[in-house]
């Protein structure tokens, strides 16, 4: 079978970041499949290009066998303001279907498309009219909501245009691939798209990266080189943005000054430096910033912690979302401080596998935190919980297997 993907932000091998269909299109390819992938040259945390991609419009790379990737210019405003955040995005779209229609020279059975962003879409529609393919559509986010409900998206015109094309797509797609059981029943009882169109396979664990270090991994040596060997690490991984809305992370740190708790944030994004300028004027000691890590490395941090922390601002939008570092969490064996409500609350809840605390409310936090202070065995029960749970129910390559058994059905 051969793949078409769409993917803005589909990583380098070496990037930090939400790694799905880096680790989809591998199983894919070893299964014999040829994937071709329209990706940006813009991290989607940092918002800048690796300087190989500098004065480039359209870069052919051979990613892995079976794999290749076209990057397409995205202009570096991501970050700069609005205006510079739509333009990224629209200047990804012209530059993917110019890759598409004039670079791409093999034959395809499909063409996959995920979002956010919204507007990648375009791309999608324009090359399976072109080329006549079946147009599959995931949602890895609800957008526009989630745009609107951290503030990014305000313009009432340019919010009408988007439900408009959203509502288009949904109804251009021949399958509709949604990663929660909330996005699921939205689409089906809010926006009304056929029941027969949707699919529901979800972010998973990655047990090949966390089995096959595990085996040995020295977590002793690797916290005495952290200075973590006498502190209780609670440990944060994933974007520094508005939608985080990390600041309640140092507002809990400071409560927490004097104890043995001490905060991990391992990432990037546009909130960053004012996060450790927060820091930095209440002089705390007790939480950490470090820059993004590889998938191959990320793991060795996770395994060396005692808790995972997913987080999130606190909007209705995001009750519909699983944490992608949750999942990684449990293939640790970490339990999951989780910071946000709904469908990511109730996974942890009913695994056994974390303690919810109310996002933005610190006194809540902190008293969550103390337990974990409290009580080493809860940490290890929990984790132990979330690995068998997730094993049984989010296995990546078992969720990767399905999606590519939907993937041929369609072209059947």
């Amino acid at each position: 079978m051969k793949i078409l993907l769409i993917h803005q932000y589909f990583l380098e091998k070496d990037d930090g970041g939400g790694s799905r269909f880096n680790e989809l299109t591998k199983f894919w390819a070893e299964a014999g499949n040829e994937i071709t992938v329209i990706a940006g040259m813009v991290h989607y945390a940092t918002g800048k290009k690796r300087s190989k991609y500098k004065r480039k419009f359209i870069v052919k790379e051979q990613y892995d066998r079976n794999i290749k990737v076209y990057r397409c210019h995205v202009s570096e405003a991501y970050n700069s303001s609005f205006i510079g955040r739509l333009w990224a995005y629209f200047s990804f779209v012209f530059s993917s279907i110019i890759a598409t229609i004039f670079f791409v020279r093999e034959k395809h059975d499909v063409v996959l498309v995920t979002s956010p962003p919204l507007f990648v879409g375009i791309t999608g529609y324009l090359v399976s009219r072109l080329k006549r393919l079946p147009l599959i559509f995931e949602v890895r986010d609800l957008w526009p909501e989630s745009a609107i409900d951290t503030g990014v998206l305000k313009n009432k015109v340019i919010i009408k245009l988007a439900f408009a094309f959203e509502k288009f797509i949904y109804a251009k797609s021949v399958r509709i691939n949604t990663l929660t059981p909330a996005f699921y029943n939205i689409l089906k009882s809010k926006k009304n798209v056929s029941e027969e169109k949707l699919w529901m396979i979800p972010n998973g664990s990655d047990f090949s990266f966390s089995d096959a270090i595990l085996e040995k991994f020295d977590r002793d040596t690797f916290r005495e080189s952290m200075n973590w060997y006498d502190k209780t690490v609670f440990l944060y991984i994933g974007a520094h943005g508005i939608a985080n809305h990390l600041v309640q992370i140092i507002d809990a740190a400071e409560r927490l000054t004097g104890t043995k708790a001490h905060f991990v944030l391992i990432g990037d994004g546009m909130d960053k430096p004012n996060l450790i300028n927060q820091a930095q004027q209440r002089n705390l000691k007790n939480i950490q910033f470090l820059e993004p890590v590889p998938k191959s490395e990320v793991f060795k941090y996770i395994l060396a912690s005692d808790v995972g922390m997913s987080v999130l601002k606190k909007t209705d939008t995001f009750k519909t979302v699983y944490s992608n570092k949750t999942f990684d969490y449990m293939a640790c064996k970490k339990p999951i401080l989780m910071l946000i409500d709904g469908v990511s609350r109730d996974l942890i809840e009913s695994a056994d596998c974390g303690l919810y605390a109310e996002p933005e409310d610190i006194e809540d936090i902190v008293n969550k935190v103390k337990i974990y202070l409290n009580d080493k065995d809860k940490i290890c029960k929990q984790g132990e919980n979330g690995y068998a749970y997730a094993k049984q129910n989010f296995d990546r390559t078992l969720l990767a297997q399905k999606y590519l058994l939907n993937l041929q059905n369609v072209v059947k």
